[in-house]
């Protein structure tokens, strides 16, 4: 008994103490609502109704249903964030701005890129005629010395130039004036006086005449072979001197005001942001371009080292003019904002490391020129993209983020397309319907190929008279059919056909005419819930997206008469 007794009060004592150590814990986890492993950033969503994004849990406000988490990435980033390579971005030019005008005393970004100087660039020119027997430079990116030895040419005009000096050099006493315009010919055809002197105590003539490097640089273009003749005066090799480039700028009419010839610059460039470069601008064009209402400036750089080449991306900082708080807007190039029916959307880099975006709406106040004044959804210094803003778009539609197509009025957005572009588009939209029945049946290999003839229809359609957003439609599908017809993966084929999809509705309901009736259709649980559209010549649900595994999931959303 008294063994059951001690047992007894080992257990008492152990429940006490649990309840001493971790009662309290868990009342605190369950009473408090500890959130310690939540994300501070948690979004929910409805997995009928993706475009719904709410801070807290609850009810969808559409169908009612309960809100789901949206998935977050696996980086940190917000519900709405994504990420983008940096390869992509430089495929796509993506270039930024920092919305609005600075105050005085703050730093204006501007973009640019490395131009070789015009200050520096040179022809290697044949001095004489005849044929080249030797090239020793060969290669274009090759480095060239002033005074490095270039070509071997044979020369009949010097043959002769040299017998007559050696004849002349015999006359020189009684005929000096001969001699001396012999020699002077030769020095005319860049002979060094070394070279005639050794001419001379040599006796013999020199049949292959060496070619010295006039200048020095970086070869861009060989204009001529070995074996070829070259005439007098003709090029042999383009070159450029890059130990000093030029940084040029494009800089917006409002952002003018900012800038003056002199006027101190520090330049950065994505390839070394470590390293920079301190500089005065030299130029400001006197010339406004018509069509980007921009105006260049450019920098001279010191690039002895030959770590900036031509064509690098660069990001000049220059201190702001602006002389008044109160007078200071946002206002943004009008290449940055994207329609989709009534709204007006940007897409803001929130990372200033790293390639992050996000979608914002946007309230338009007036138009400045090439600009437009935001009345709302931006705030100063926000860094905004003004070009590629569609590559932007399609990536946050691949990655399943809020996006212009993703709205619920992206469907019907006001396009003007022309009656000749309808009709020359409908072999195109007959090769989508084929595409998409192929993809109902999960064939990967037949998808390619009825992506391939889309795409062939696409070469007989001809945009002109479009507007910039309808002409970035048209980009959009050709590119989802370039990616789709050069892959054999199903799953990565699904995917780009769900953007080909949007922009092709978008399109197609804005068609005047017709051949046959049309059904958008739509699957809520296709792209990881997140939902895709599809057209289709039957109201019968027959899901391109999940083929046999889920055949008839998806509803009619709109019908397109």
């Amino acid at each position: 008994m008294k063994k059951y007794i001690v047992f007894i009060g080992i257990f008492i004592a152990g429940l006490a103490l649990g309840y001493i150590f971790f009662g309290n814990q868990s009342a605190t986890v369950e009473g408090g609502h500890d959130h310690a492993g939540e994300q501070a950033d948690q979004m929910w969503t409805c997995s009928m109704h993706p475009q719904i994004m709410q801070p807290e849990a609850g009810a969808c406000p559409i169908c009612g249903m309960d809100l789901i988490p949206a998935d977050a990435s696996a980086d940190g980033l917000g519900a709405n964030q994504f990420k983008m390579t940096s390869n992509a971005m430089a495929l796509a030019n993506i270039q930024t701005i920092v919305a609005g005008q600075a105050m005085e005393g703050e730093s204006v970004r501007i973009s640019g890129k490395i131009k070789e100087s015009e200050k520096g660039k040179a022809t290697q020119t044949a001095h004489y005629g005849g044929r080249i027997e030797k090239m020793y430079v060969n290669a274009i990116g090759e480095q060239v010395y002033k005074g490095q030895l270039i070509a071997l040419i044979y020369s009949p005009e010097l043959v002769t130039a040299q017998q007559e000096l050696f004849t002349s050099a015999k006359l020189k006493t009684s005929q000096p004036k001969l001699y001396s315009a012999v020699k002077n010919k030769l020095k005319y055809w860049k002979f060094s006086e070394d070279q005639i002197e050794s001419l001379l105590y040599s006796g013999k003539i020199i049949e292959n005449i060496e070619v010295y490097a006039d200048e020095s640089g970086v070869i861009t273009e060989r204009i001529v072979q070995e074996g070829d003749h070259v005439i007098e005066g003709q090029g042999i090799y383009k070159l450029t001197d890059l130990s000093t480039i030029w940084a040029e700028f494009d800089i917006y009419e409002s952002q003018i005001a900012s800038f003056s010839e002199g006027q101190e610059i520090m330049v950065r460039t994505h390839a070394f942001p470590d390293k920079e470069f301190n500089a005065k601008i030299e130029f400001i064009s006197p010339i406004m371009n018509q069509d980007t209402r921009t105006v260049t400036v450019r920098v001279v750089l010191n690039n002895k080292e030959r770590i900036l080449k031509p064509g690098m991306f660069v990001e000049g900082f220059v201190k702001s003019r602006q002389k008044k708080a109160e007078e200071a807007f946002i206002d943004i190039p009008k290449s940055a904002v994207l329609w989709t029916g009534k709204r007006s959307i940007v897409y803001v880099k929130t990372d200033k490391d790293q390639a992050v975006f996000e979608m914002r709406e946007v309230t338009i106040g007036s138009a400045a020129g090439e600009r437009y004044v935001i009345a709302k959804g931006l705030n100063m210094g926000d860094e905004v993209v003004v070009n590629g803003t569609f590559t932007v778009d399609a990536a946050a539609q691949l990655q399943g983020k809020k996006s212009m197509m993703n709205h619920e009025d992206s469907m019907t957005m006001d396009m003007t397309l022309t009656s000749g572009f309808q009709e020359n588009f409908m072999p195109v939209m007959e090769g989508y319907l084929k595409l998409k029945d192929v993809l109902v049946t999960s064939n990967a290999g037949q998808a390619q190929n009825e992506a391939k003839n889309a795409l062939g229809a696409m070469s007989g359609i001809k945009t002109t008279g479009l507007g910039k957003m309808e002409q970035q439609h048209v980009d959009t599908i050709r590119k989802m059919l370039e990616t789709i017809s050069g892959s054999d993966d199903l799953e990565n084929q699904r995917s780009h056909f769900k953007i080909l999809s949007e922009n092709i509705i978008a399109m197609v309901a804005n068609f005047q005419k017709l051949r046959e009736t049309l059904y958008v259709q739509y699957c809520p649980m296709a792209d990881s819930n997140k939902g895709a559209y599809w057209l289709s010549k039957e109201a019968e649900i027959l899901n391109p997206y999940y083929g046999e595994a889920m055949l008839s999931c998806g509803e009619v959303t709109k019908t397109i008469q």
